[in-house]
């Protein structure tokens, strides 16, 4: 089974941790946008507080995947070389004519 990525968790965790407290405030009868207020503040605070590890886990990730050692390598990176070298080539040639144009 895959593993869940550390930046899903940690989202889901956070939204948590704010429209919880948003909800009992809600229920409880503050003004919405105070409600809203105060859970924002709310869920900074406890995120800062219980939020470390998955937090630290998606900053690691991160670093990983921007030091890597070899660069991630697509198949529409082929596509796009090919094209840019291919448009390279025909503006070089003099050969990159449209339809209808003369010579």
């Amino acid at each position: 089974m895959k593993r869940i990525p550390s930046w899903i968790t940690y989202t889901v965790l956070r939204l948590l941790v704010f429209a919880v407290p948003l909800a009992i405030l809600l229920v409880v009868g503050v003004v919405w946008w105070l409600a809203v207020i105060a859970a924002a503040l709310i869920g900074l605070c406890l995120s800062y507080i219980f939020l470390s590890r998955p937090r630290n886990a998606v900053s690691s990730d991160l670093y990983a995947v921007r030091h890597r050692e070899t660069p991630a390598h697509s198949e529409d990176d082929d596509v796009e070389d090919a094209a840019v070298d291919g448009a390279t080539e025909d503006r070089d040639t003099g050969t990159g004519r449209r339809d209808g144009q003369k010579a």
